[in-house]
């Protein structure tokens, strides 16, 4: 199977060149740089030259540079005066205090979205879990990892609020800098399974349209993940 961001000689002249699937180079290779930095294999500080960039995925640096700017606007990535861009890190107080903004708030997403998701809302948000289900990693209770947008069981929940300021609160601003936390702290020993229980929980909840008890699942599976962090980070260490 060939690589999706084959080299192009033509791409800088040409940003708008696609591929069989449809999409920009600079869309191809905004989606392989940000797999790998919320997969951790860029990890949270680390610096990026182009140069390096360019080579590493096998492209020119106009679609690159605009694959960095769609990062930058997602807090994925930052410029730093005198050291050039990094991989966006938070530290652990920082990331701390925003599980505890996560539970407050996501929990109230869950108790509304126990009122407010159609029927047809919940079985998606069912089969969507069946998906998560296949995935090798999880089965081999390695890590969870969840696909942006639609395809992440929180930001369905959050959509399903059905109120747009909770939905501008949670899903603006930090969602994918804290996506990156999410997805690297569930590959710690026995989290992934345990995280998709919890999920399952939540789940019946919102088919039983019990608005209190997904407040409360949620909130304590969000708790239950800042609590992983805590333990899982030395103490003087960012995460």
């Amino acid at each position: 199977m060939s690589d999706p961001l084959e080299k192009d000689p033509q791409s800088e002249l040409s940003p708008d060149i696609t591929g069989t699937d449809g999409r920009t180079l600079a869309d191809r290779v905004f989606a392989r740089l940000q797999d790998d930095i919320v997969r951790g294999e860029l990890l949270p500080g680390t610096k990026l030259g182009e140069t390096e960039l360019a080579t590493r995925y096998g492209v020119s640096r106009g679609p690159l540079r605009e694959a960095i700017r769609r990062l930058e606007s997602r807090k994925l990535l930052e410029r730093v005066p005198h050291v050039g861009t990094r991989v966006a890190s938070l530290t652990l107080p920082d990331l701390v205090e925003i599980y505890h903004v996560r539970e407050a708030l996501e929990g109230m997403a869950a108790r509304l979205a126990a009122q407010h998701m159609t029927d047809e809302e919940i079985s998606g948000l069912v089969a969507l879990l069946s998906q998560h289900e296949q995935q090798q990693d999880l089965k081999e209770d390695t890590a969870y990892f969840q696909r942006e947008g639609d395809l992440d069981f929180h930001y369905r929940i959050i959509q399903g609020s059905h109120n747009d300021t909770l939905i501008q609160m949670l899903i603006g601003g930090l969602y994918h800098l804290v996506r990156m936390y999410r997805y690297q702290f569930s590959t710690v020993a026995n989290r992934p399974q345990r995280a998709l229980q919890e999920h399952r929980r939540i789940i019946e909840a919102l088919e039983a349209r019990d608005g209190e008890m997904a407040e409360l699942l949620m909130r304590r599976h969000i708790s239950r993940a800042r609590e992983n962090i805590e333990r899982s980070t030395p103490p003087g260490e960012n995460p």
